[in-house]
């Protein structure tokens, strides 16, 4: 496996890679995509396997708090779950944000996505508390618009 930043050659892969992500995770357009690879590129890595994007993070560093660095999208080609391909991009934007003097990863999910709920807490994330419970999740209320409440996982960086 190379981990490797996302590039304007590996769009195309990328969308039929986050394509598989439905419903959790909705594609931008193309241009979205671009600029996370000319202006983000250092904390939205690819893993590559045999030539073919087989997973990818989606990530980006605050500009109101830059000691934080926000996971939009995570996703792994569902043929290569399991093998660390997550763990590997996630450690990878670790590295970068360590290198930054960031302090804190952070990120979303939908309370019914009870593998990425295992995934995060695998990872090292823990639940944020919030304003209720579902599912068995703490979920922050409108975190993410109006109607939009979302369990919210963070993880350490640094010291």
């Amino acid at each position: 496996m190379i981990i490797a930043p996302l590039t304007v050659d590996r769009i195309p892969d990328l969308e039929k890679l986050l394509a598989l992500g439905e419903p959790y995770i909705r594609l931008r357009g193309s241009s979205d995509y671009w600029l996370y690879a000319t202006l983000f590129a250092n904390t939205c890595p690819l893993a590559i396997i045999n030539g073919q994007v087989a997973g990818s993070v989606i990530a980006f560093r605050s500009q109101v708090d830059p000691s934080e660095i926000y996971l939009q999208d995570v996703m792994t080609h569902p043929s290569h779950r399991r093998q660390g391909v997550t763990r590997a991009l996630v450690e990878e934007v670790h590295r970068q944000g360590s290198l930054w003097g960031c302090l804190r990863l952070f990120l979303t999910s939908e309370s019914d996505n009870h593998a990425a709920h295992s995934a995060w807490l695998g990872l090292g994330f823990s639940n944020v508390p919030g304003d209720t419970t579902e599912a068995g999740l703490s979920v922050i209320y409108d975190f993410k618009g109006p109607g939009k409440h979302r369990a919210v996982y963070e993880r350490s960086i640094g010291a």
